[in-house]
């Protein structure tokens, strides 16, 4: 899947929304609901994606999800990210600080199937990569529309152990979550990655025996800032309210392409350095 924010936030803000409802002492209306105890968000999406990252052609995937917090604990599965939140969430200041591990399979360009353009199809497939580091973050619940809203920041660094890619991607990310009644809530995130040098020669090189498969030119990209993104999320009670029941969960985000990456000819020529992404999931919560 999609390594832009496109990935890093927008599987997991499939879930971010009902999770950040699972965080709250009450909706805004209405008798407060306990949520003191354990729950578990279950759920699957609909992602329509470019088919490599930095594609101008787009495809439909499925996403799966689970979030489930216990004892204070939080873990999160989206698509292809797992991570847990290993300090459990028991402050009553509103202030949440949050750090554990994260992993994930990175798919970019291993299918080549699913990759419509031809030149791009002959640079030749990428290896699925395993990735694994951790993250650290802080949130405050209670900051600027009502008690229950909530900002977070983080930053996460992961880095390929196995197949295509063994090099790093530091990322931080701003989130912000608030809700609009007991049945619905919306979140702005934004977030940017910085990719190392490996990560580059990977996915974004083309050398001279690629370039006459392909008829891209030669390009040697360095490691720096990859991109930035933003995005727009919002989930809404089918049944019950946000911390219990059926709910329906979208997200719409823009990825901009940032220097080499973005000067690549898989991008540049091939491509777009202007990326979009949509997510249209169910979930339950119980």
């Amino acid at each position: 899947m999609n390594r832009c924010l496109t990935f890093i936030l927008l599987p997991a803000a499939l879930f971010a929304a009902p999770a950040f409802a699972q965080d709250q002492a009450a909706a805004p209306a209405g008798p407060a609901p306990d949520v003191s105890g354990d729950s578990i968000t279950i759920g699957v999406g609909g992602v329509y994606m470019p088919d490599y990252e930095g594609s101008n052609d787009y495809r439909l995937s499925p996403a799966p999800g689970v979030l489930a917090s216990v004892h204070g604990f939080n873990f999160t599965l989206a698509g292809d990210r797992a991570s847990l939140d290993i300090i459990p969430d028991r402050s009553k200041s509103g202030w949440d600080f949050q750090a554990g591990p994260v992993a994930g399979i990175d798919f970019n360009r291993s299918t080549l199937s699913q990759i419509e353009d031809l030149r791009v199809h002959r640079l030749g497939k990428r290896d699925s990569s395993l990735e694994v580091g951790g993250f650290v973050g802080i949130g405050k619940t209670g900051i600027f529309t009502s008690p229950y809203d909530k900002l977070s920041f983080s930053v996460s660094y992961r880095k390929g152990i196995s197949g295509a890619n063994r090099a790093g991607i530091l990322s931080p990310t701003l989130t912000y979550f608030t809700p609009v009644s007991r049945k619905a809530a919306i979140g702005v995130l934004a977030s940017a990655e910085r990719a190392e040098r490996g990560y580059a020669e990977v996915y974004y090189d083309v050398d001279a025996a690629q370039s006459l498969r392909s008829g891209l030119p030669v390009f040697h990209t360095r490691g720096g800032w990859k991109n930035y993104a933003v995005g727009l999320l919002g989930t809404r009670a089918i049944t019950g309210d946000l911390l219990h029941g059926f709910k329906l969960v979208g997200v719409v985000s823009y990825t901009h392409l940032l220097n080499d990456f973005a000067d690549s000819p898989i991008v540049s020529i091939a491509g777009s350095k202007s990326q979009w992404l949509g997510i249209l999931g169910v979930a339950y919560t119980f």
